[in-house]
């Protein structure tokens, strides 16, 4: 049975969690979803174990499951030039690079991708947006949870960080 999103084509170029989830849950609704890796691989395939028997991690598979997947290398022209080319038909692009690495790239949205492609949506996503007092800054879990004060009552009570009082 076809899904709500099919038809939808969608580019992923996100990594670690909330990009691939996000996309992931489009993919699980019928979108065609091509994530879009680096040559060496989603960091992520090696976030183990536990691992399955072709050595993809829980953890990747996880989140990246009805995806087709493409590595290209977007910090070289011919990498950017097959991005572009697939951004064509595509109806969604996500990413969560950190602030102004698509701008580097001669790829931002105000930049060229409104004007080129003028349907495309473009979801990006970060940690604490790209201004502000803590703009541009990476939002992983474990920062989180640093800032939020959740980290100093994790572990054992009789254990601490050095320099912590107990």
């Amino acid at each position: 049975m076809p899904g709500a999103l099919e038809g939808l084509k969608v580019i992923d170029l996100s990594r670690v969690l909330g990009g691939p989830y996000c996309a992931q849950m489009l993919a699980d609704h019928g979108a065609d979803v091509v994530k879009i890796e680096p040559p060496q691989g989603d960091e992520t395939r090696l976030w183990g174990p536990p691992f399955d028997a072709e050595g993809i991690s829980a953890y990747f598979a996880g989140i990246n499951r009805n995806k087709r997947t493409m590595a290209l290398d977007l910090s070289k022209p011919a990498g950017r030039d097959v991005l572009l080319r697939l951004l064509e038909d595509a109806d969604v692009l996500i990413e969560n690079f950190k602030t102004g690495t698509m701008e580097k790239w001669g790829l931002g949205y105000a930049d060229m991708l409104s004007g080129k492609f003028p349907r495309l949506v473009h979801a990006r996503i970060s940690g604490f947006g790209a201004d502000g007092p803590l703009g541009g800054f990476p939002g992983y879990d474990a920062m989180v949870q640093a800032s939020a004060g959740l980290v100093s009552v994790n572990g054992a009570p009789n254990t601490h960080a050095p320099g912590m009082a107990s």
